[in-house]
Formats: C-alpha cells, structure tokens, sequence
C-alpha cells in the first residue's frame, strides 16, 4: 500500500464502524432461544387422506328414487299384446338399453300407471319394484297373475346438478387463470366428492389449500353465517386475539393432508352432494413469504407439500449456497446492500450470513428472529421452518462490513498507487 494513502485508508475505516455498529443495532432473538409455539412444525409430520374417503359407498342393488326415469311395459296396457316392447338405447355412460315406455319416479317416490293408484317404489330394487306394480294390477284384478307380462328396466338415472368452484390456476386442462366455475350434473351413487373433482380437474392442484369446502343450505343460512361473522370481527377489542369462528352445520370441510393426531371426523353422508350444494376449493394464494435487505425485495410461494427452511428460501429467493470462505453465498446480481450493490461472489468479500426473519405474532405484532446461515449448513437448529407471512432480511454482519470495507479499500488503494506509477 503506498504510504501517502494509508492515514486515509485508516481514517475512511474509522470514520466508518460506528456508522455500522448503528446500523447492526436491531436486536433478534436466536433461532435456538425460540419457544417451541413460534416454530413451524414440519408438514412432512402430515399424511394424505385416502383417496377412498370421498366418495360413497354403491349399494349391491340400484335403489329406486325420486328423478329416475324407469322403462315399464305392461302388456294390453302399456304396450299392445303381441306387440314387442319399445327399445331405449342411453346416447352416454354405461347403463345398458331399456325395454318399455318411460314413466318417472315423481317427488314423493310414486310412479303412475294406468287404472291403478300410484305405485311407491322409493328405495326398491329393480326387481322389487317389478313385483309391487305387478302385485298392485293383480290386486285390482286387471290382469291376472299367471299371465301377466310386465317388465321394468331403468331408462335414466337421476341426477344432481352441484356447483364446483376452484381458485387454483389450471383447475382444467387449458385454463390458466386464477378462479374457475362449473355446474356438473353426477349420476345417483356417483354424486360425491371424489367425481365432483373428477370432472372438473381431479385434486386439488398445488396453488390451491389442502382441504375442500361442502358448502350447504339456503341463501338465509349463508346471511345468517356472514351476519355472524361480522359480529364476532367488529366485537373484537384491541391488542386481543381474534376469537375463533364455530363451525357451521352448513359447511363441510375436509382436509388432504392432516397430523395423526388431528385424525378427520367427517362421515360418509357428509361428502356425498345434492342439488344445489357447492364444492368450494380455494386458494393459497397468502401462503408467501417476503424478502428484503440484500436479498432482492419480492414475494415468493411457500411449497404446499413439504417443508421449507431458511436455507432453501435464500436459495429460492436467488441466492447460491455454500460460497467459498463462508457457508452460505449471499444474492448477487439483483441484490443490494443499502446504498451500494449485493455481494458478488467474487475474490474475498465474505457474503451476508446474518438473516433477520420477522415473523407474525396470532395477536398482532411480530418478532424477530436471528439465523447464522454460516452454522445453518451444519446446525440443524439453525435451519427455520418459513411460515406464511414471514419476512427475511438478509444483511452483514459487522464483521462482515468492516472485512469487506477493508478488502475494498486495499483493491482501491492497490489500484490508485499503480495507476499513480503509469501502470
């Protein structure tokens, strides 16, 4: 170093420290001092519901109801005698053809036939079915028994129309914007949750939250819920935690994934869909975490599925880990440090290992967490679960600052004395 530049070199550097010992002075508690209930817990700790859980049960034997269309033919009163019952193909689905005209199962599960009172075949076989309206001709003494020619085959099963809403992107194959709509009409025993995704884009995708949503009942339910939440939110006093909302008898939730000890308690009937029902899936899109200091400022996703520690969020943000000299290489290119650039990962510069993580408090207000990402590579402890809402801070140590500020200005002053000498 030349002569005449080292009093300046020691008094820039003097001059400097304090204005870093000001600025290192926001204090953080260590990670590893942190009580447990701030700590995210692992999702890998999460296991996936069966898949079998949400859809029902078929009985052994179609059962009759209300909105079936049921194919009868009863000779010399539907149908001519001698004349060959009329043949119904079905244009889609796998039911097989009907033989006979088509009579409905009205509302209150009763068919009507010519000359007889109305039939009850609600919750009746096929076969049984056959025998009631047989036994009902017989009785009233229409036809006889030993030649009474009568068939009942079933020419369409009811339906129930539901809504499918999905705030994930890409809910079917081709659309890609955020928020998707359909009303799909599911076959008896085919109206659960399972088929209800089925036709609309199956599971929920990787944007979308890990459970789903049965929205049930009238629009004065959905009033009286909205009324009712909006009581309990502007009750809410001060610096005090928001009281939890009850569940409603009219909203089914049902998790993908849970822990072992938060085992779902929803039954069968619960997940199987009437008219007029909405499967709700919404998304996670809140589920980001930020970042700032010399990381670039941005908002970034949280995996769904797995775990993400602090690590890997410096790594996703941008950054590259295990720099040489240190053990964890800070952003470069689009980072800045204050006023002046991001570490670039070239020559001796030491790169920012001290992570600020500023986490929400469920009351309100945050806290602020101290990572050394240099022993987060070999300390387990080191390594912070990101939670939603986090934001990380990453900075210099005042180490860190005073070596890089010496590096640079020995370059500086290495340089100006060569130039000085006509190099």
């Amino acid at each position: 170093m030349s002569t005449s530049l080292q009093p300046r070199f020691w008094l820039i550097l003097c001059a400097t420290i304090p204005c870093l010992v000001g600025c290192a002075n926001l204090q953080a508690i260590p990670v590893h001092r942190m009580p447990k209930e701030f700590l995210s817990r692992p999702r890998e700790d999460m296991q996936q519901i069966s898949i079998s859980r949400l859809r029902q049960d078929p009985p052994p034997v179609y059962q009759l109801a209300s909105g079936d269309v049921l194919g009868i033919y009863i000779e010399n009163v539907l149908g001519e005698e001698g004349a060959a019952p009329p043949v119904h193909f079905p244009e889609e689905g796998d039911q097989a053809p009907a033989l006979g005209f088509p009579v409905p199962v009205r509302e209150d599960g009763t068919v009507a036939l010519p000359y007889i009172e109305p039939v009850n075949v609600e919750g009746l076989s096929l076969a049984d079915a056959t025998n009631s309206i047989r036994r009902a001709y017989t009785d009233s003494q229409i036809l006889k028994e030993s030649s009474a020619k009568i068939l009942v085959t079933l020419m369409r099963r009811r339906e129930y129309r539901v809504t499918v809403i999905r705030e994930e992107g890409g809910g079917k194959e081709g659309v890609t914007k955020r928020g998707t709509g359909e009303t799909v009409d599911l076959p008896a025993y085919e109206n659960d949750v399972l088929h209800a995704l089925n036709e609309t884009g199956g599971l929920p995708g990787l944007d979308a939250r890990n459970e789903i949503y049965i929205l049930r009942g009238s629009f004065a339910d959905g009033v009286e819920r909205d009324r009712l939440i909006a009581m309990i939110n502007s009750c809410r006093e001060p610096c005090s935690c928001p009281p939890e909302i009850p569940d409603h008898p009219a909203i089914v939730r049902v998790p993908i994934r849970f822990y072992p000890e938060q085992m779902p308690q929803f039954r069968e009937d619960d997940i199987i869909l009437e008219t007029g029902d909405i499967v709700y899936i919404p998304t996670r899109e809140q589920e980001i975490f930020y970042t700032g200091g010399t990381l670039p400022g941005a908002e970034h996703q949280i995996p769904r599925d797995y775990d993400l520690d602090v690590v890997g969020a410096v790594a996703l943000a941008g950054g590259t880990v295990g720099a040489p000299g240190t053990g964890v290489m800070a952003i470069g290119g689009g980072g800045n440090r204050g006023g002046g650039g991001g570490y670039s990962g070239r020559g001796n510069a030491k790169p920012p290992s001290e992570l600020i993580v500023l986490r929400n408090l469920e009351c309100g207000g945050q806290v602020p967490i101290l990572v050394d990402l240099n022993r987060a590579l070999t300390d387990p402890s080191q390594r912070l679960l990101v939670q939603p809402g986090d934001t990380l801070i990453l900075r210099y140590t005042l180490g860190e600052e005073i070596f890089n500020l010496a590096i640079g200005m020995i370059q500086f002053n290495f340089l100006y004395g060569l130039g000085g000498q006509g190099i």
